[in-house]
């Protein structure tokens, strides 16, 4: 591997951060056994038969907790590129304050959410007791075990807390180096520390390998991004359910340019080229203007075809040489700086 792929991770580390966002919450569930229900383990077959894991409270009793949940995981999915298989998401410098403040916002929602729960947990734990009852003596022939088993499964009030957090961590990955002797203790053996130079230079090789990838894989991403909401635009404008060309139809295209331009972290200059001549070209006349205009209305049309196309052809492609140039970008950058 060349020099220019070993310092790639150092520009890339210095065009964005690693995030992780940890949401958790007591999701009131309880995994049954079959002597919950009254069944022998030894004729259940588990082939056959799964227990499953059993809500404890309605559904809606989390649902407040449940929705910061998923639009904190929505708005790491919308402004993030998974990296290395799940070590984080990266996050481009210029969509850093953003994220972070949302976050913010979210996880003061969150505690918000979960001081409500627990004022009602009392309530709900009594509700779903009674409803547990007219179940269990329906479902099972020993109704008394299995609602015992539905209390046991209630954590004391005073210890919900631990099942709650909101965590968000941001992290740098770093090439890891050779082991010295210095950091060792006396006991190690020669072997011990060959063995561990050589897992900490293979863990290297593999990580530029798939920082490479990364790269390559994040402008493909953004490509097939762009032909996507093409795609869409064209069959909103041809649906006729809005006169043909509805103004939140051109405002999505906009927004969608400059969310591009905050995560091309990678310098896509050929792409971007693309929707900026869209932008000037498409996206100067109303919704009106292009509903009162057929001529106008068919140029939006092609247009919009022709940036899909371009864009899925160049997702295609291979990346080799832009994330080169991306390397080499950020290094003159950082020897600028220097």
């Amino acid at each position: 591997m060349n020099n220019g792929s070993n310092q790639l991770l150092d520009v890339l580390t210095r065009e964005g951060v690693l995030i992780n966002v940890s949401v958790r919450y007591w999701r009131g569930c309880k995994k049954l056994r079959p002597e919950d229900v009254g069944l022998n383990p030894d004729d259940v077959s588990d082939r056959l038969i799964s227990m499953g894991h059993k809500r404890l409270l309605p559904k809606d009793a989390m649902a407040d907790l449940s929705l910061i949940e998923g639009r904190a995981h929505a708005l790491i999915e919308a402004n993030t590129f998974p990296f290395l298989s799940g070590v984080g998401h990266f996050l481009p410098n210029p969509k850093l304050e953003e994220v972070t403040q949302k976050l913010k916002d979210m996880e003061l929602e969150f505690w918000d959410a979960k001081n409500h729960f627990l004022q009602r947990y009392a309530k709900l734990r009594r509700d779903a007791a009674q409803e547990w009852r007219q179940m269990a003596d329906k479902l099972v022939k020993d109704p008394e075990r299995l609602l015992a088993t539905i209390e046991a499964s209630f954590p004391d009030p005073d210890n919900m807390s631990r099942f709650f957090s909101f965590d968000t961590q941001l992290f740098q990955i770093t090439v890891p180096k050779k082991v010295s002797l210095e950091v060792l203790n006396l006991a190690d053996q020669r072997a011990v520390i060959k063995a561990r130079d050589k897992a900490a230079s293979e863990a290297a090789v593999k990580i530029r390998h798939d920082t490479e990838r990364f790269v390559a894989e994040s402008i493909a991403s953004l490509r097939e991004q762009t032909a996507q909401l093409c795609d869409e635009i064209i069959q909103s404008i041809g649906s006729g359910k809005t006169e043909g060309v509805h103004q939140k139809t051109l405002n999505r295209l906009v927004k969608f340019i400059e969310q591009f331009k905050s995560l091309n972290f990678a310098n896509d200059s050929e792409m971007e080229e693309q929707l900026e001549n869209v932008r000037k070209e498409l996206l100067s006349k109303t919704a009106q203007e292009y509903r009162d205009d057929a001529t106008a209305h068919k140029q939006l049309t092609q247009g919009i075809a022709q940036l899909r196309n371009t864009a899925r052809i160049l997702a295609t492609q291979d990346a080799t040489e832009l994330v080169q140039r991306f390397g080499e970008l950020g290094r003159r950058r950082l020897h600028l700086a220097a």
